[in-house]
């Protein structure tokens, strides 16, 4: 699979933060702020809504390796928007860099790696 996407290639994703996005509701945390590991998932998802479009059918991406910082708490009800950019791509490998903010500015950014894949050969491989 030869698949050659545009370096500098932006997403965005916005959502609004809900209970079940908390920090309590996930058990990463006590306090019913933005959890971590919803922020990494809405990264994850801004970076795969960003090159779908432009891969050939039946391919997707997963995650390979995350490196995140998440710097301020977001209560519930604000809205988050994350936005990712392709800084790199080596064959199948896509490397993104990602920033998040809410009302009040940046909450976390980092890098993100992300593998295209034929879906059903991957899945093929899990039988």
């Amino acid at each position: 699979m030869d698949v050659q996407l545009e370096i500098g290639l932006k997403g965005q994703e916005k959502m609004v933060v809900g209970h079940k996005d908390t920090a309590a509701q996930y058990g990463s945390g006590l306090v019913e702020v933005f959890a971590t590991p919803a922020m990494v998932a809405l990264m994850e998802k801004t970076c795969l809504g960003s090159v779908l479009p432009f891969l050939p059918s039946g391919s997707g991406t997963v995650g390979i390796k995350v490196d995140i910082s998440h710097t301020r708490a977001t209560p519930v009800g604000q809205e988050v928007v994350c936005e990712s950019t392709l800084v790199e791509q080596d064959k199948r490998r896509l490397v993104f860099e990602l920033v998040a903010r809410d009302q009040n500015g940046e909450i976390g950014r980092g890098r993100h790696e992300r593998f295209i894949i034929d879906t059903a050969k991957f899945m093929a491989k899990l039988d």
